[in-house]
């Protein structure tokens, strides 16, 4: 399963140091494609850009209602990374009302897409490309990134500061959600993971141990075989939650590991879609 890479990822701290800081990073836009317009929703405004951070330059999908300003999302792929599913998840969220930035979380290894579909991992070669960029996905270069997404979304005019930031995460992008919300404690107030892999641990920088750092309000949406495999997960997180004060809606869904991605083997559309009504009442708070 994806997370079993996931886990590896997150608890590898590589001794890569990044210097210099946000305040300079400056967006440059790269192949803006046409208003796009969602069934049944807004024109959306879409576009391929490059973002400078200190380890390179990100690559990323930007898109947004085309009028008006909105809360911003930063959205953390699963272990394919980003690629045309993340882009179809993400303008469903942006008809909903939101300026979602998807982010290459293997920007260091190379452009998206790594990669054209979610089960193509689970390939030899899959597994053998992904191996060594995965490696280059640590801690403190997720924290790291996410201050520099954050800093580059209250540059755009398609982002009302005046709201909270979003982050969420699938597969190894779970954990990813919790860090992003811990980084920037000023701007992200909500955070939702699915099936995300490597939440709970004994480190001190273990994404339950973060909680407290943060003053978002989580979901946390658990796949039912990532459950059987770690039973003790879900309470360890509401433990973690309760201690920390914060929000948190923990739930064990219907579907297998990956079941919201919609180029994933498993996608279960029903229990994707629940959990997509939970990630837009937990937004309802920024």
């Amino acid at each position: 399963m994806c997370d079993d890479f996931t886990l590896e990822a997150d608890k590898t701290a590589l001794s890569r140091r990044t210097f210099g800081i946000i305040g300079g990073a400056a967006a440059v836009s790269i192949a803006a494609s046409p208003a796009a317009l969602a069934k049944g929703g807004p024109a959306l405004t879409e576009r391929m850009v490059e973002i400078p951070t200190p380890a390179g330059i990100c690559d990323a999908f930007f898109v947004h209602p085309a009028k008006g300003k909105h809360p911003g999302v930063i959205f953390w792929p699963d272990i394919g990374g980003l690629r045309d599913a993340k882009k179809e998840m993400a303008r469903r969220l942006a008809a909903q009302g939101y300026a979602v930035l998807a982010v290459n979380q293997y920007y260091r290894a190379g452009k998206s897409p790594v990669l054209n579909s979610f089960a193509e991992w689970r390939t030899p070669e899959g597994q053998a490309k992904l191996k060594p960029m995965i490696a280059t996905v640590t801690p403190e270069g997720v924290s790291l990134d996410s201050k520099v997404f954050v800093a580059w979304l209250d540059l755009q005019k398609a982002v009302d500061k005046k709201r909270g930031i979003g982050s969420e995460g699938y597969c190894m992008g779970g954990p990813f959600t919790v860090r992003t919300a811990a980084a920037n404690p000023g701007r992200v107030r909500a955070a939702a993971s699915f099936h995300g892999g490597g939440l709970v641990g004994d480190k001190p920088d273990s994404p339950s141990k973060l909680l407290a750092k943060t003053k978002a309000s989580f979901l946390f949406a658990i796949a039912k075989n990532d459950d059987a495999r770690s039973p003790n997960d879900k309470d360890a997180l509401k433990e973690a939650a309760a201690k920390a004060g914060r929000p948190a809606e923990i739930e064990v869904y219907a579907g297998d590991h990956g079941w919201t991605v919609p180029d994933s083997p498993v996608y279960d559309k029903a229990a994707a879609d629940h959990a997509f009504e939970r990630l837009l009442a937990l937004y309802k708070k920024l």
